[in-house]
């Protein structure tokens, strides 16, 4: 009897991957002919919900769609009953950045007090909430923050960025400029990281300046106040 039931198991565990196998097939096949921008998917995978998967593209879009691939939905999946936004945890889960790992090499630091606490951010030169959000990092002490430029506003943050990053010192003429608006001298150097840095931030999903990367991979964009600053600095760890 025993032995029929493993039999049974096993037949049902194969049987259920199976149909998600060919359920994934057939969503990728149905999808990629009637949606061009779905030629290539990175990914599908089952939700919560019975007959419903998830079909992710470029990097981090997140579409809802049944067995077949018959029909698409886009928003936010939510756990009623947890309440929890079910497509927020996996964007965020998928945009996590390994905080060692980060290209140091092309960052600079900003020291404050004993150094010990460690942040990153991203942030373009000409970005209002930068500007704020350092006005914010005046009353954080103790930490090393490392200052990625990330010129993603047009031309003009190009040439600020290449000025500031050819600066012989980088973090005080940042903060020249972003303080007092002191215009840095132009420069001439090898500008390549702030050309990785852009290509960084569409891998892991840096929409935005400033944002935020804490030693524990978790991050915050926007002007976020140094009350919460501390706080994440806190947690991370």
């Amino acid at each position: 009897m025993k032995k029929t039931l493993r039999i049974l198991f096993a037949a049902l565990a194969l049987g259920s991957t199976l149909a998600a196998v060919a359920g994934e097939a057939d969503i990728r096949k149905n999808l990629a002919s009637r949606i061009p921008q779905f030629a290539n998917i990175d990914e599908v995978s089952k939700t919560p919900v019975a007959g419903l998967y998830e079909v992710r593209i470029n990097g981090f879009e997140i579409y809802y769609t049944d067995e077949q691939g018959n029909y698409l939905l886009q928003g936010n999946l939510i756990d009623v009953q947890a309440r929890r936004n079910l497509t927020e945890e996996r964007v965020e889960k998928l945009s996590t950045v390994d905080f060692d790992k980060l290209p140091f090499k092309d960052a600079f630091k900003i020291v404050r007090g004993n150094g010990k606490r460690k942040l990153a951010v991203f942030e373009d030169p000409n970005c209002g909430y930068c500007k704020q959000f350092e006005r914010e990092m005046k009353n954080v002490d103790n930490v090393t923050v490392y200052l990625f430029l990330y010129p993603v506003l047009g031309p003009d943050s190009n040439v600020k960025s290449r000025d500031i990053w050819c600066s012989k010192d980088k973090a005080k003429t940042w903060d020249d400029w972003m303080s007092t608006g002191a215009k840095p001298a132009t420069g001439s150097c090898d500008t390549a990281a702030l050309q990785r840095n852009i290509e960084f931030g569409r891998k892991y999903n840096i929409t935005g300046t400033p944002t935020v990367i804490f030693a524990d991979g978790s991050r915050a964009p926007g002007a976020i106040p140094a009350a919460q600053v501390e706080k994440m600095l806190a947690a991370a760890k």
